[in-house]
């Protein structure tokens, strides 16, 4: 099946860009739904996660406390590589057994730190960005989130730059400050025509 990765940075809207592809009839796999599952009460990272950081960073109802997950890697940057080595293994299984499983015209791996991982060059066809600028990032996550601009920016500064992000990129749709939804939805479908196209072409 013809495969493209979907990044882009916190607040760019590219969880937004996946649902129009989804609709168009692409198989979606969200990396970070599937990160969510994981940690959500009861998901299968939760035990392993108590063990490596203890009881702190698990909520009373037995998921990841994310405010206090992003407070221990602010305090310590190498908790971040410990929470991965026991996350990414377990999203990458998940991923793999829904990709066999996926139907669709095409299908899109939707994966926020696409570029930063430097592992899905050769498993995608394309690599599709959608981009906007940082001041329209931050504006985004603070409505969305309540987030304060200094945790936005910490977790802007352990992401690619924007510059890192379109140079990586084989396809961007942009959706920068005053992007109507009919004109996003304009750009994306766009690609969408010429990826279903380069996929029956085989």
């Amino acid at each position: 099946m013809y495969r493209i990765g979907l990044t882009g940075g916190i607040g760019s809207g590219k969880s937004r860009v996946a649902e129009l592809f989804q609709e168009w009839g692409a198989a979606v796999i969200d990396t970070d739904v599937i990160a969510h599952e994981l940690t959500a009460p009861g998901g299968g990272a939760i035990e392993p996660i108590r063990s490596t950081f203890g009881p702190g960073v698990i909520t009373p109802q037995g998921a990841l406390d994310r405010a206090a997950m992003r407070e221990a890697v602010f305090q310590d940057p190498s908790a971040r590589l410990r929470l991965e080595a026991i996350l990414h293994p377990m999203i990458g299984q998940v991923t793999q057994a829904r990709a066999s499983q996926a139907k669709g015209c095409y299908l899109v791996f939707v994966v926020p730190l696409l570029v930063e991982s430097g592992r899905w060059r050769d498993k995608v066809d394309r690599i599709c960005v959608v981009d906007c600028d940082p001041a329209t990032q931050i504006a985004r996550v603070r409505a969305r989130s309540g987030l304060t601009p200094e945790t936005i920016a910490r977790i802007m500064s352990a992401q690619a730059s924007r510059e890192e992000r379109l140079a990586a990129a084989d396809d961007v749709v942009l959706n920068d400050a005053g992007t109507t939804l009919a004109a996003l939805s304009g750009r994306a479908r766009a690609l969408h025509e010429s990826w279903c196209a380069a996929a029956q072409r085989g």
